[in-house]
């Protein structure tokens, strides 16, 4: 039989992919195999929101060649979109593939294997105004369900490349999204995450909107937690918290991004809110759901970001007090307006701004952890945290990881779990109706 590996690079969106062309590689024959063993085919999902995401893809793409001198390495995603003949000239790269037409990948390898001498089959994306349908009916390994549901942006905030790397923005159809649903839920997915590029406009393009597609999944029998992906602020309004809150199988997590806590610094980076906006959004959600766990990305090192701007950020993340926060150094990405801009922040500085803010954040979950402790919870258990000991761990509904002890036979099950002790990032806890 033969043997495809796949190595997946950045989010969430890219982790569907990914899973979508594999069950299209099975469906033509071919056993998926880890990707550190021997394989025909190697097909690497690439990310380009960074510097440091690209290094790490043309190190992946090295390596594809290195297991087995004779596969055939497909490159595709977001660093073959944006620079497709870069990636082509990486000696061993059989085939670029962008971030549409994924679904033709196994027609694209046939096509080159019967003698085309094409390699690049990356197409502007600029212009592409159609969601392209990939499903996904099973995650190996899996116990929570990634759903896409939409894709592209139209933002073009001054440091970011993806909107040139997956164009404007498509939403998928609700008869699409339903059908997934329902083959989800009878593979015995409890959760499902719903993910895009810009999630929060879902909908816009088709006379929809976000609110709509996860009532209509809520109301769907067999699926027990619905989770979004990441958010934009400015989608969480007083009419979208009144109808949030009511809905029991919507998770209490939010991860809103917020980038910089500076109002001068959010204006240079062209996003669409303030500091004041975002706390209202932040106040808005505490107020109206309990135990409500609010995380966000922030960015440090942005081109002009002063001490001053800086320290401002600091003061407004202690303020508002998030859950947790993803941490990133600011990486030029050429083609953006905030790659020309002077004043460029050293890396030693970007270091040390990104180590305060993560400390912070350290403490930040800890205490949201503290808070828990005592409380009986329902936890997602998805796998063993220490096999030897018996412990398990899985999700409340809360985003909070718990560790238990259990058995082989908890995996996939929704259990519920008292809390009895806060560590550094998870929680301790006893399962109650193993």
């Amino acid at each position: 039989m033969k043997r495809v590996a796949f190595f997946t690079l950045g989010c969430k969106v890219n982790q569907y992919e990914t899973g979508a062309m594999s069950e299209i590689f099975e469906n033509e024959g071919y056993q998926v195999v880890d990707f550190d063993t021997m394989a025909e085919v190697y097909v690497i999902n690439t990310c380009t929101v960074t510097g440091m995401s690209d290094r790490k893809s043309r190190n992946v793409i090295r390596k594809a060649k290195k297991n087995n001198p004779q596969s055939f390495v497909i490159v595709v995603g977001c660093y073959a979109q944006t620079s497709p003949e870069e990636v082509e000239r990486i000696p061993g790269v059989n085939m670029v593939v962008g971030t549409k037409d994924k679904g033709k990948i196994i027609e694209f390898l046939e096509e080159i294997k019967s003698g085309s001498s094409k390699i690049n089959y990356v197409d502007d994306i600029k212009c592409f105004s159609k969601f392209e349908k990939l499903d996904v009916t099973s995650y190996k390994e899996r116990t929570r369900a990634i759903l896409k549901i939409q894709d592209g942006c139209n933002n073009y905030c001054s440091y970011c490349i993806i909107p040139y790397a997956r164009g404007p923005i498509r939403s998928r159809n609700r008869e699409d999204v339903i059908n997934e649903v329902k083959g989800l839920a009878q593979n015995g997915f409890k959760e499902i995450v719903l993910t895009g590029i810009h999630l929060a406009s879902y909908g816009r393009d088709i006379g929809y909107s976000l609110l709509e597609i996860i009532k209509d999944i809520h109301d769907f029998d067999g699926i027990e937690r619905i989770r979004l992906g990441s958010i934009e602020p400015n989608i969480v309004s007083l009419e979208f918290v009144e109808e949030v809150k009511n809905l029991r199988k919507l998770c209490p997590h939010f991860h809103i991004s917020l980038q910089s806590g500076c109002d001068e610094t959010l204006k240079r980076m062209n996003r669409k809110y303030t500091t004041v906006d975002y706390a209202n959004v932040v106040k808005l959600l505490r107020d109206n759901i309990p135990d409500v766990s609010i995380t966000t990305d922030i960015m440090v090192g942005f081109p002009g970001e002063t001490d001053i701007e800086f320290n401002q950020t600091l003061g407004f993340l202690e303020e508002i007090a998030l859950t947790k926060m993803h941490v990133f150094k600011y990486s030029p990405r050429k083609g953006t307006v905030a790659a020309t801009f002077k004043d460029q922040v050293t890396p030693d500085k970007k270091e040390e701004r990104s180590s305060i803010l993560l400390k912070l954040s350290d403490r930040n979950l800890h205490k949201f952890n503290m808070r828990m402790v005592g409380r009986t919870v329902q936890v997602l258990f998805e796998q063993e945290f220490d096999l030897l000991s018996g412990y398990v761990e899985g999700l409340t509904m809360n985003f909070s990881r718990v560790v238990s002890r259990g058995g082989s036979n908890t995996k996939g099950k929704i259990l519920d779990v008292k809390l009895v002790e806060a560590k550094e990032d998870y929680i301790l806890g006893n399962i109650l109706n193993a």
